[in-house]
C-alpha cells in the first residue's frame, strides 16, 4: 500500500443493555479495502468469549475460516466457518477492560470471493493473555454493501465498533 488513506464510515457504541449484534449497513462503494476496529466485552463468565459470526450482505453461507489461538504457553487452531476474532468475556476480570480487535477486508467490491483476515488480544490483565488470529473467506462475487458482527453472547455497554474505508493511492 503505497499512502492509504483511512475515512470514517460509521461508528456505533453500544449503550445500556447491550446489543445482540453490530450492523454497518449502506457502506459505500468507493474505497479499495475496509478496516473494523474494535473495543468489545460480552457477559461470559466462564472464560473467554468470541465474536462469533461475521456476516456479509446478510448472509450466513458460503463462509470458511481458520483460526489459532494462543494463551498463556499453550495454542489451538481450527476451522471455523465466519468466525471473527476473540472478545473479553470475563466479567470477573479487570473492570472496564475490553478486548481489542482489527478486521481487515480487502477488495471488497471485487466480483471474486472476499477474504478477510482478523487479530485480536485480551485486555483482562489476567494471568492468561489470549490472542486469536483469524483467516475466512466468503465464497460470494456480491459487493459487500453491509457487515453484521454478532457475539457468542451479546455486547455490553460501551463495547466500540469503527468502520473505516481505505483508498489506496
Amino acid at each position: 500500500m503505497a499512502n492509504p488513506t483511512y475515512t470514517l464510515i460509521a461508528s456505533n457504541t453500544v449503550g445500556s443493555g447491550g446489543a445482540s449484534s453490530v450492523t454497518f449497513s449502506s457502506i459505500p462503494a468507493t474505497y479499495t479495502d475496509l478496516v473494523i476496529k474494535c473495543s468489545s466485552k460480552t457477559p461470559f463468565t466462564s472464560g473467554n468469549s468470541s465474536i462469533d459470526t461475521i456476516s456479509f450482505n446478510g448472509s450466513s453461507t458460503s463462509f470458511s475460516g481458520i483460526y489459532i489461538q494462543a494463551y498463556g504457553t499453550g495454542y489451538n487452531y481450527g476451522t471455523y466457518a465466519q468466525f471473527a476474532a476473540y472478545s473479553d468475556g470475563n466479567v470477573s476480570a479487570t473492570t472496564n477492560t475490553f478486548s481489542n480487535t482489527d478486521i481487515y477486508i480487502p477488495n471488497y467490491l471485487s466480483s471474486l470471493n472476499k477474504s478477510y483476515s482478523s487479530d485480536s488480544v485480551s485486555e483482562a490483565n489476567a494471568s492468561t493473555p489470549y490472542m486469536v488470529m483469524v483467516a475466512g473467506l466468503w465464497a460470494n462475487s456480491s459487493a459487500i454493501t453491509s457487515i453484521t458482527l454478532t457475539p457468542y453472547s451479546t455486547f455490553l455497554q460501551y463495547s466500540t465498533f469503527y468502520l473505516y474505508g481505505i483508498n489506496n493511492s
